[in-house]
């Protein structure tokens, strides 16, 4: 049986290159490179030969992004700091005309218009008592994975897998819960590079009944600090574009919209459009 994902990395004189083989995703990413890049895309090229890919993403420094638009990759995002504060240009390409069109883009235009066009302010909700917040460890995967079971009937990673998520909590990824009568009802990961100091906030799910609290904004906050506190300054995160909800809460917590992913990822029901939010943490961090 092949595995939803698996990292590859290729090193010779000339070059260097890790890539990330996505098959639950049909995509191939490039997460790390050095030296001759028309090498490094050639092996890219003998990848996609002998998979079924339909999508490449390329994340790539300041000085190449030019050079992948010439060979046909298109910017979609800008991850301010991303390589130990180098910024990485998000560069993709489409095999299948499929992949690349999406019905949903104006509708998500139009939520983002929303969202952008209000007050950036921090809005405090009134948290009952009976909501309790702490770190997850390891003791909490099998609750976690009940969790995004319920919210999500179908998410990027197996994140409804207790075995799954135990391995990435005792692999460094953070998570902080929220408990309602010892029920996990709401949770958010940072799941921490150590290669580059960055972390991506992702994982967030809220049961329906307990989402108009605020639980979420809170538990990013957490993870900020917590980040901050191991000196990783460079927050990012992707939200589903048709989620007012989620792209609402990056904002009013300071995070700046840098561009859509096309069809990144299946997530809910089906292959959705991705916003990414970026953050620059050595700024203020809200209090909690």
């Amino acid at each position: 049986m092949k595995p939803a994902y698996e990292t590859k990395n290729i090193k010779t004189s000339d070059y260097s290159v890790q890539f990330y083989l996505d098959y639950f995703n049909e995509r191939l990413r490039v997460d790390n490179y050095r030296g001759n890049m028309s090498m490094i895309l050639q092996e890219l090229n003998e990848i996609l030969d002998k998979n079924s890919f339909t999508k490449v993403i390329f994340f790539s420094r300041p000085e190449h992004w030019l050079q992948l638009l010439a060979k046909g990759f298109e910017l979609e995002a800008i991850i301010k700091g991303f390589f130990n504060g180098t910024d990485n240009y998000v560069m993709t390409c489409y095999k299948e005309i499929e992949r690349r069109t999406n019905k949903y883009w104006i509708q998500e235009d139009t939520i983002l218009q929303r969202v952008l066009e209000k007050e950036q302010k921090q809005i405090k909700a009134s948290i009952p008592d009976h909501y309790h917040f702490r770190k997850a460890t390891s003791l909490d995967a099998k609750k976690l994975a009940e969790l995004y079971a319920m919210v999500f009937k179908i998410y990027p990673t197996p994140m409804s897998d207790p075995e799954y998520v135990k391995r990435m909590i005792e692999a460094g990824t953070i998570f902080y819960i929220v408990e309602c009568n010892k029920q996990i009802v709401s949770s958010a990961s940072a799941d921490i590079n150590q290669l580059f100091h960055h972390a991506e906030l992702t994982d967030c799910a809220t049961l329906p009944e307990h989402r108009k609290y605020g639980l979420m904004k809170k538990l990013l906050i957490h993870l900020e600090a917590d980040l901050k506190n191991r000196g990783i300054f460079c927050a990012f995160s992707i939200a589903r574009a048709l989620s007012f909800g989620m792209n609402a809460a990056f904002y009013q917590l300071g995070y700046q919209y840098n561009g859509r992913l096309t069809n990144n990822c299946y997530i809910f029901d089906k292959l959705e459009d991705m916003n990414v939010w970026v953050k620059d943490l050595s700024s203020e961090v809200k209090k909690i």
